[in-house]
């Protein structure tokens, strides 16, 4: 008569529940990590019937000696924990976590229009933005206003940016409006993800404007610029203007200045902590205007 180990017919149990839930999970569209978390108690179920049915099939015996297939109860039990790992990591969110970063596409959205309304009363505008490229350009409307598209990962369709308040924010003190760009919400560690920002902000021409930058490509577009600008901090600046604009452009302690030839009129100083330094200085038309470039190591200008 064969022997009856209790933990044999417990493993061929589940193996073949576990098949029924991987089959039905790929036909009926169920989660797959959901059922690897809900399936495991089934193993419990499985071995505990499996003992009682031993202990009544055995009960004429005067000595029933209760045996186990220890392989196939280390087998079932590394089921049981894979199952448990799972519920686990489900219960604190962090299996939640992996399938949004699993599911995860790049997708590209437009920024909400931002715009704040200007009166005589303010004179200056200070703006501080992010690490993300940035275009500023000169416009004859009477607001400052900012738009653009951001590319993010996302796993679903949803935007990450709901309203113009999630991205910049405008407070009025005295005669100076301060324009704060924030940036996008993110997660640190694993679960980060990759942003782009492409945004272009509109400056009253007739107002000054003060840049600080954050280390962060900026294009300017003076046009027809009435007023004084200062950019500091930024890592690159393009800049593009009319030949026929009244603009004076310093760029002060720059590692590299970049224009057609007889563009700049550049001075070098050599410091012996920081390098060799460039000053470099373009005028156009009677340069009543200033724009002044500080701490930024590369400026390219370009005269259409």
């Amino acid at each position: 008569m064969r022997t009856w180990r209790v933990g044999t017919f417990s493993m061929g149990a589940s193996l073949v529940f576990l098949g029924l839930f991987l089959f039905l999970s790929r036909f009926m569209g169920f989660d797959l990590v959901h059922v690897m978390t809900a399936w495991w108690p089934v193993l419990l179920i499985v071995l505990g019937i499996e003992i009682l049915l031993y202990l009544f099939f055995s009960r004429r015996q005067e000595k029933p000696i209760l045996k186990y297939d220890v392989i196939s109860i280390l087998f079932v039990g590394l089921l049981g924990m894979v199952g448990i790992l799972f519920a686990t990591l489900s219960a604190t969110g962090i299996m939640g976590k992996v399938e949004e970063v699993v599911a995860r596409e790049e997708r590209s959205f437009e920024l909400p229009d931002f715009s704040y309304q200007m009166d005589d009363s303010i004179k200056r505008v200070v703006l501080r933005t992010t690490g993300y490229q940035t275009t500023i350009e000169a416009t004859d409307e009477k607001e400052v206003s900012m738009f653009g598209t951001y590319r993010t990962q996302t796993a679903n369709e949803a935007k990450l940016i709901k309203s113009a308040d999630d991205y910049v924010y405008a407070n009025k003190k005295g005669d100076t409006l301060y324009v704060n760009v924030k940036t996008l919400p993110n997660e640190f560690g694993p679960f980060y993800s990759h942003q782009e920002v492409a945004a272009t902000i509109l400056i009253p021409n007739g107002v000054q404007l003060e840049v600080i930058g954050n280390g962060n490509d900026i294009t300017l577009n003076p046009r027809a610029l009435e007023n004084d600008w200062s950019i500091n901090g930024a890592s690159s600046i393009d800049i593009k203007v009319a030949e026929d604009s009244d603009l004076t452009i310093g760029a002060d302690g720059v590692g590299q200045v970049n224009g057609k030839d007889g563009t700049w009129q550049v001075t070098e100083t050599s410091d012996p902590n920081k390098g060799i330094e460039r000053n470099a200085v373009y005028q156009s038309g009677e340069g009543n205007y200033h724009i002044s470039i500080t701490n930024t190591h590369y400026v390219s200008l370009n005269v259409k």
